[in-house]
């Protein structure tokens, strides 16, 4: 007995001996590719020495001669943080992670290579002007120095995934720059999917005022009555099964509930405490492990820029300079079309168009497939756009026999200039400067927030598609491609995109909100990202005479639910303060209970709190009772509370309240009987999944902020390393918007915020301040891989000064680039 025990004692130990070992040996070859911040480096391609300051929070402040030795040391810099973002960002914009992740991601390279995304950015670079082609050469370069540092100094193959999924790195070239831009363009358009489901969903009603309920309009004057899908494509089925793929966290086409949105305003000298201006802005993405934002300054010869970059792309697409700031939120344009294009029935290699018959334009591509046969795709372009398989975006669900489906949408453009628009803007001085620089901006299409120290301007910028105003479905339902009203005539002249300079009000600002009233074709968009937050926001700039930095902050970092404050009183007008007290223990007890809570709830979505919890779980089981009986398994795609819908609803607007009576039953449900039902069915799902008293609920435990590293976010033991949580406030219609997963597992989640935050000053601008939501780093054993997510989940900030001795005084280190000479 005593020999088995020495011996499971030697087994024990030697396991535990390999676990120390093998955990030493991986972090030893995981930590080869943390830069070094301190050093010189010889390199080639620049002209003269240049300085890489990162002061304490990891910001790099660039500091050389010439532009393109600036833009050399930015992508250095980018490729010392971030390698491992960089490539998954040019191979997703490729079409190319097949070769490294196998079967798993051939249905998303398969849109991507449809989309034809590169190679329209290839051939975007001829377009741009000789300066930009500098820059992005320059930038090039500095990429291509730091894989060459990888690969000649054992530097652990630039980041610890590059050992899981080992590939050859190629060099950086200008088009995968511009190719990252459509890619931003491609996660920020919604409009396709909003067509397809209002497709959908026409097809189940067939009531106009009920599709304008579940899909409404944003608060405006109305517009003419659409005809309904099933008369303009006959043979559609009225209850198709999804056919989309399933979603993949490496995927840039995100659910149409988390397409771009933002907030931004500024604020001139009469409405500032300073006399000069103020300007905020709050992108918001998708949140991942790390960041797509990398907080950077550059020093150009027309002087310093400080703000938020995305790695691979050689601008700062949000910041300021000294003497003008810039901000942008999703503008939601409509500027996609989904066109039914009819196959010839005797030759399936032609489509229909004005003047007859014509040849799809056709390409081979290949998907070389890790561990698999490599995939030949047939890719196929009509007059419109390319033609898309019916397994994405649900489009074979609305696809009639003996036709296929195309998208027109501006992205697609062989001409794209956006970057050289970036570029400019960086150099402009006034708000003037900024919106001339903006023309040549393509896609995607923005909100542009400028102030400059004495004016503030927002303006649209982004091709405006030109469409007839004879146009069948005005662009908000999949038409046929061969019809020429359907078609579109080009783009809309810049100078009648909507602008705003200098307003009486001294505020110009954009929740995503609808911005004009306009008759179609020069609306805009009939479908827009906000119609809540707009209300907090005008409050607060209202509520005082004149603003400052901090009370920017305060509004940036607001929790206060509109939409909390308007519904909850419809809801539960019938509900409050009904009847005696139940007993104890009773169902009727909790809901009198949460009742009474939410009755003394000011609205705020405090992490905190418990009311935030039963407010959401209320209204999302509220929006699934109303729907599920009349849309059935399309309910399902519905995964966020629509306030508009609900307000209709309760208000009885264009009759509404039809929706609370449940079809399927005998008796006639009242709206507030639903109300009720859906109070038990939150509280029901609150108690299985959080469980103890109602007042010890934290919306923080639901609300969590989910950064997740794309690639291994999902991997037993090394999600734990990769990715990043946190309790946050919030909401989907708060200012400190935090939207939710609306997954059934966890609806709550906050998967889409405000990445990046900035309040610029210019009466001090090197006061103002910024943030983003992780860190610096994309190396998950730096310090700098989370270090400023604590801050960004309170609110908080860190200084964006163009000071140079504020960089040097806290510098984590110098890194300094010295040519090689000849």
């Amino acid at each position: 007995m005593a020999t088995v025990f020495r011996w499971l004692i030697r087994i024990a130990s030697g396991l535990i001996f390999l676990i120390v070992a093998a955990f030493i040996l991986t972090y030893y070859f995981a930590s080869r590719s943390l830069p070094d911040y301190d050093q010189t480096l010889r390199v080639a391609g620049i002209s003269a020495p240049v300085e890489i300051v990162r002061d304490n929070a990891d910001v790099p402040h660039i500091f050389g001669e010439t532009d393109d030795d600036v833009f050399y040391a930015l992508g250095l810099a980018h490729a010392q943080d971030r390698l491992w973002q960089m490539t998954m960002l040019r191979r997703t914009a490729q079409g190319r992670l097949s070769e490294l992740f196998g079967r798993r991601t051939v249905a998303l390279d398969s849109l991507i290579r449809r989309l034809a995304l590169y190679p329209l950015a290839q051939s975007s670079v001829d377009a741009l002007d000789a300066r930009t082609q500098s820059a992005l050469r320059a930038y090039s370069a500095g990429v291509n120095a730091w894989i060459g540092q990888v690969n000649d100094g054992a530097r652990g193959r630039g980041a610890p995934e590059m050992w899981l999924f080992n590939h050859a790195i190629a060099p950086w070239q200008p088009a995968d720059s511009v190719a990252i831009i459509k890619l931003m363009a491609l996660q920020l358009s919604s409009h396709l999917e909003e067509e397809v489901m209002r497709a959908r969903t026409s097809l189940i009603l067939n009531d106009d005022d009920r599709l304008n309920d579940i899909l409404p309009t944003a608060p405006g004057d109305g517009i003419a009555a659409l005809p309904g899908y099933a008369s303009l494509m006959p043979g559609v089925p009225r209850y198709a099964p999804n056919t989309r793929m399933a979603f993949d966290p490496m995927s840039p086409v995100v659910p149409r509930a988390h397409a771009g949105a933002s907030n931004a305003w500024a604020a001139g000298p009469s409405r500032s405490a300073t006399g000069s201006t103020l300007l905020a802005n709050d992108p918001h993405l998708g949140l991942t492990a790390p960041s797509i934002w990398y907080l950077a300054r550059v020093e150009l010869e027309a002087g310093g820029v400080i703000g938020g970059t995305i790695p691979g792309v050689p601008v700062v697409m949000v910041g300021r300079s000294d003497a003008l700031g810039w901000g942008i939120t999703s503008s939601y344009l409509d500027d996609q079309d989904v066109y039914i294009e009819e196959v010839n029935p005797s030759d399936a290699s032609q489509y229909r168009t004005p003047d007859g018959w014509a040849d799809f334009e056709t390409r081979d591509s290949i998907i070389r497939i890790k561990d698999a046969p490599s995939v030949t795709l047939q890719l196929q372009w009509t007059e419109n756009g390319p033609v898309l398989p019916p397994d994405q975006y649900d489009l074979g669900t609305i696809r009639p026999p003996g036709h296929v489906t195309a998208l027109g949408w501006t992205a697609l453009s062989d001409a794209d200039t956006t970057i050289q628009a970036a570029m400019n803007l960086m150099r402009a001085r006034t708000v003037e400067e900024g919106i001339a620089a903006a023309e040549d901006y393509v896609a995607p299409s923005q909100m542009l927030t400028l102030a400059d120290r004495n004016s503030v301007g927002l303006k649209l910028i982004g091709h405006v598609p030109n469409r007839d105003a004879d146009h069948v479905t005005k662009g908000r339902l999949p038409h046929f491609g061969y019809l020429p009203q359907n078609r579109w005539d080009g783009r809309r002249p810049y100078a009648e995109n909507p602008e705003w300079i200098d307003p009486v009000g001294g505020i110009v600002g954009n929740t995503n909100n609808k911005v004009v009233d306009a008759p179609f074709p020069g609306h805009v968009s009939f479908m827009w990202g906000d119609s809540q937050r707009i209300h907090r926001w005008r409050r607060l700039m209202q509520a005082r005479e004149v603003h400052t930095r901090d009370s920017f902050i305060e509004v940036q970092s607001d929790t206060v639910s509109h939409t909390a404050r308007s519904i909850l009183p419809l809801i539960g007008a019938d509900l409050w303060f009904t009847g005696e007290a139940a007993p104890d223990g009773t169902p009727e007890k909790r809901r009198q209970d949460a009742l009474s809570l939410l009755a003394e709830w000011n609205g705020e979505m405090n992490e905190h709190l418990p009311e935030p919890l039963i407010y959401s779980a209320w209204l999302r089981a509220l929006q699934d009772r109303l729907i599920r009986d009349e849309l059935g398994p399309l309910a399902r795609e519905f995964t966020h509370v629509e306030p508009l819908f609900i307000d209709r609803v309760y208000r009885d607007t264009a009759g509404a309240s039809v929706w609370c009576d449940v079809l399927q039953s005998a008796p006639v449900e009242t709206c507030s009987d639903i109300a009720r039902m859906a109070l038990d069915d939150a509280l029901i799902w609150i108690d299985e999944t959080y469980g103890g008293a109602l007042e010890s609920l934290r919306w923080g435990d639901a609300h969590e902020a989910t950064h997740d590293h794309p690639v291994l976010g999902e991997a037993p033991v090394l999600s734990w390393f990769v990715n990043i949580r946190q309790s946050t406030s919030g909401g989907d219609n708060t200012l400190m918007r935090g939207r939710t997963s609306g997954a059934p597992g966890a609806p709550f989640r906050n998967v889409h915020a405000a990445a990046y935050r900035g309040v610029y000053d210019f009466a001090d601008p090197d006061s103002s301040v910024f943030i983003i939501s992780t860190g610096q780093s994309g190396h998950p054993l730096s310090r700098h891989y989370d270090d400023l997510g604590d801050l960004w989940r309170r609110g908080e900030y860190i200084p964006m000064s163009l000071d140079p001795a504020l960089a040097r005084g806290g510098a984590v280190g110098v890194t300094v680039l010295e040519p090689v000479q000849d």
